[in-house]
């Protein structure tokens, strides 16, 4: 006659194969880091909005990845400008020092998620430098920056995109050299009077003396 023991519930709940899995799920949930799109901390203009069409512009725009979280490796940040022959300068520093620096030219620009993964508990930033030219024909707002987060299935990251727009005012000016006739004025060379020398005035002087001798011999 077998003898049948009350087994509590909780434990005939863990015997089963689903509750091994949701601990091991916990678990991952605890050791993997979250992940979360960098966020806007300052922006600069050079010159100061609004801006002018044709005229030169540059922005500078800081971001932070949040503390506690950790940019994926296989996801990158697609940067474009409305400024016209634009140029970039993305520098990223990490716990307050220099780290990756990259360059480049276009209305887009990119960055690689390797330079921005770091563990959980580093600081890491990124500055992003654009220079270039206000449209001419821009009459209302220009787009100087938008930043979005690009997947690993090429999809952009909901709540990723970081937009900034100036208003526009006015053209540049540009003040117009009036080109007058330039007059050639001749410069006539003066004679310098040649100086004689004393000792010739002296001979000379000599000379005429002793004709006018020789003419008073021969009147005698």
């Amino acid at each position: 006659m077998a003898i049948m023991g009350r087994v509590h519930p909780l434990f005939r709940y863990t015997m089963k194969p689903v509750f091994p899995a949701l601990i091991c799920g916990c678990l991952l949930l605890l050791v993997l880091p979250v992940a979360a799109s960098p966020v806007l901390t300052t922006v600069s203009f050079t010159p100061n909005p609004p801006l002018v069409a044709g005229g030169p512009q540059e922005v500078v725009a800081s971001f932070a990845i949040p503390s506690g979280t950790t940019f994926p490796r296989e996801h990158e940040l697609q940067l474009q400008t409305g400024l016209e022959n634009p140029a970039w300068v993305i520098q990223v520093v990490v716990d307050g020092h220099d780290s990756a620096r990259q360059t480049a030219s276009g209305s887009a620009a990119f960055i690689n998620g390797m330079l921005l993964s770091y563990s959980a508990n580093r600081d890491v930033r990124f500055t992003v430098t654009v220079t270039g030219t206000v449209p001419r024909g821009a009459t209302s707002a220009v787009t100087v920056l938008d930043m979005v987060e690009i997947g690993n299935t090429n999809a952009v990251v909901p709540k990723s995109q970081v937009v900034i727009t100036q208003p526009v005012a006015g053209v540049l000016v540009v003040p117009e050299v009036s080109s007058l006739p330039t007059r050639t004025h001749q410069v006539v060379p003066t004679a310098t009077p040649v100086a004689q020398s004393p000792g010739f005035a002296f001979a000379f002087a000599i000379l005429g003396g002793s004709i006018a001798g020789i003419f008073r011999l021969r009147r005698w």
